[in-house]
């Protein structure tokens, strides 16, 4: 049975710090792969700085061509809004069988919320959830200390984030080195968060 990891995020652009957290995971630890979930552009909260569902999620595809354990998912585009994790592992059941496991992938500081989640109970019954080092304020609630189906990884701290590389992009910073060539060429073609 295959296990896989879903790193959910808006990618708004993913960068080299999404890469090796994924990467980590997928050669640092049990799991088989990991998917992008990109998570879709609310019709209720319309944000310019973030790009169309499609642009971000070509951006993803650009950026994993090389890493064959890495893989794009755009399920929650097909999902109403506003949507739940645990809908998203509930169709991604029905989808892809029940001959896989998922995980989460979350860092350190949604963990500390994770108790806040819609069902965040369920979610733990029925999946493991894999925590990467962040640097942040706040505690992890006790009840998930030595928790068996929470394992922390120890990845490499990455403080790099889509909102610094946008708003520096806009001030005309070289922010080139912090994405894959591939999504760096498809962001200066169509001029994105300029």
């Amino acid at each position: 049975m295959k296990k896989i990891g879903l790193f959910f995020g808006t990618f708004n652009p993913i960068h080299i710090g999404h890469l090796v957290i994924a990467n980590h995971m997928v050669e640092f630890s049990d799991l088989d792969e990991v998917w992008f979930i990109i998570t879709p552009r609310s019709p209720f909260k319309v944000k310019k700085t973030l790009l169309d569902n499609h642009h971000r999620y070509q951006m993803v595809f650009e950026a994993i061509q090389e890493y064959p354990k890495l893989k794009a998912n755009k399920i929650e585009f097909e999902l109403p809004q506003p949507n739940y994790t645990i809908n998203t592992l509930v169709h991604l059941r029905e989808s892809y069988g029940e001959n896989q496991r998922y995980c989460l992938i979350m860092g350190e500081d949604n963990l500390k919320g994770f108790h806040k989640w819609k069902n965040y109970e369920t979610i733990l019954e029925e999946n493991e959830l894999y925590v990467y080092p962040r640097v942040s304020e706040g505690k992890v609630e006790t009840q998930f200390d030595n928790h068996p189906r929470i394992h922390k990884v120890a990845a490499p701290i990455m403080e790099i984030s889509s909102t610094f590389i946008r708003r520096e992009h806009k001030n005309n910073k070289n922010i080139r080195p912090l994405l894959p060539e591939n999504v760096w060429k498809y962001l200066d073609e169509m001029n994105f968060y300029r």
